[in-house]
């Protein structure tokens, strides 16, 4: 199979690329720097610019998949009303231009997976959502919205258009979940607000597992949550990564002091999302690490 990647740098894109090429599957890595050293991992590279809505001539000709992973990070930095639209715009922009991309290679993909996030459903509180629910009203629902819409190009095309809502990815190489371990670490970790929202997380081999699965299974198109099948809220995510870590977890950061440290980022920390992975399991997808304890064992252990 070759599968071309945008974002293969990043956490979920490097780990995607070293489990194809592993299996002997070819990797097109879409780079947005032309100056860039060529990959020695035995990827390919070509050029695209998102702002300019280009991607290399015949750079997706013949890929038997496309998988979309850019965009500017959510939690990066404060969000000013400039980075707001640099959030919703490197998504939105980024995923048209591959679109188009795709509906217009000489032999198209037959599937592409477009990435999106739990956030699409705004906060929901103590009520379990899956697939079938309406969006949220929220920026980052918006921005979901948008973000999805934007692969249409490719969908009226005839291809099949997969978008994976990921929720936190239990990792130590990276993602919002890396930033949090060396407070643990420290003995400095704690529940963010009141501790109550519910926090979707999904350990990264198994995302890794259903971005690859969503890729082979060709019945499957449209929103698919990444998100284990028992979310838990920040507190007992909180409580298991303080007991794996074997640290105390006292330092509680009230709402009004992420209000004041993160801006309007905070609501996206304290809102509860209770999503549940419904399309993959009625797909037949399996699961490695259903469990926050599995998860994070995994995500702990040495590498090698």
């Amino acid at each position: 199979m070759r599968v071309a990647i945008t974002g293969s740098t990043g956490l979920i894109g490097s780990a995607l690329t070293r489990s194809l090429l592993a299996d002997g599957h070819q990797v097109v890595r879409l780079v947005r720097d032309r100056s860039a050293a060529a990959p020695r991992d035995g990827s390919a590279a070509a050029h695209w610019d998102p702002v300019a809505g280009r991607v290399e001539p015949g750079a997706l000709d013949g890929a038997d998949a496309v998988v979309h992973l850019a965009g500017a990070g959510v939690g990066d930095k404060r969000w000013t009303a400039a980075y707001k639209r640099e959030i919703h715009d490197s998504r939105v922009r980024g995923t048209d231009t591959v679109a188009r991309a795709c509906a217009a290679a000489a032999r198209p993909p037959r599937v592409l997976v477009s990435a999106s996030a739990t956030g699409f459903y705004g906060d929901t509180g103590e009520r379990t959502v899956d697939e079938g629910e309406s969006a949220g009203s929220d920026f980052l629902a918006r921005v979901c919205v948008d973000w999805e819409a934007a692969t249409d190009p490719a969908r009226q095309a005839g291809i099949r258009v997969v978008h994976p809502r990921t929720g936190l990815v239990v990792s130590a190489r990276g993602g919002a979940f890396g930033r949090l371990l060396p407070l643990f670490r420290l003995g400095l970790g704690g529940r963010l607000g009141s501790g109550d929202q519910y926090w979707p997380f999904i350990s990264l081999p198994d995302h890794i597992a259903a971005l690859r699965f969503a890729l082979g299974t060709g019945e499957l198109s449209g929103p698919l949550n990444f998100t284990a099948p028992e979310p838990l809220t920040n507190r007992e995510v909180t409580r298991a990564l303080s007991h794996a870590l074997r640290r105390p977890a006292f330092a509680a950061v009230p709402a009004f002091a992420l209000r004041t440290a993160l801006g309007e980022f905070a609501a996206s920390i304290t809102c509860s999302a209770r999503v549940v992975p419904a399309a993959l399991h009625k797909a037949g997808f399996a699961f490695s690490h259903p469990t926050i304890d599995g998860a994070l064992d995994s995500a702990l252990r040495p590498a090698g």
